[in-house]
């Protein structure tokens, strides 16, 4: 029975791979305590929290694709980076159409409940 020794170059690689998930874990635990913390802890304006809250939450969306998925701006990536933001641009396009639409019927059928 021969077990398979990793080689120096496989091992280091292992280790990167490991630190990059650390990373990401640590980073996106920050990114999701912060706004929690703010938003049970803090007296801030919904508008500054919203803020805060989406500010973070693209922010992790990028150390998720960066850590995680490993897709940097690398030309042996960049494939895959579009791939996600065609994605990206079809959900945009499918939820602003919906809001869109709700936000149209809601101002022909209820005109007197508008701010």
């Amino acid at each position: 029975m021969s077990r398979r020794t990793l080689s120096d170059a496989e091992a280091q690689e292992r280790a990167s791979e490991q630190r990059s998930y650390l990373w990401g874990f640590t980073l996106a635990l920050i990114l999701t305590l912060i706004p929690f913390g703010v938003a049970a802890f803090a007296e801030w304006r919904p508008l500054h929290l919203y803020l805060l809250i989406g500010l973070c939450a693209m922010v992790q969306v990028v150390v998720h694709f960066r850590c995680f998925l490993h897709i940097t701006l690398a030309r042996n990536k960049r494939e895959d980076l579009q791939l996600i933001l065609f994605t990206a641009l079809i959900l945009l396009i499918m939820v602003g159409g919906t809001l869109w639409i709700l936000f149209n019927l809601y101002y022909r059928m209820m005109p007197h409940m508008l701010p």
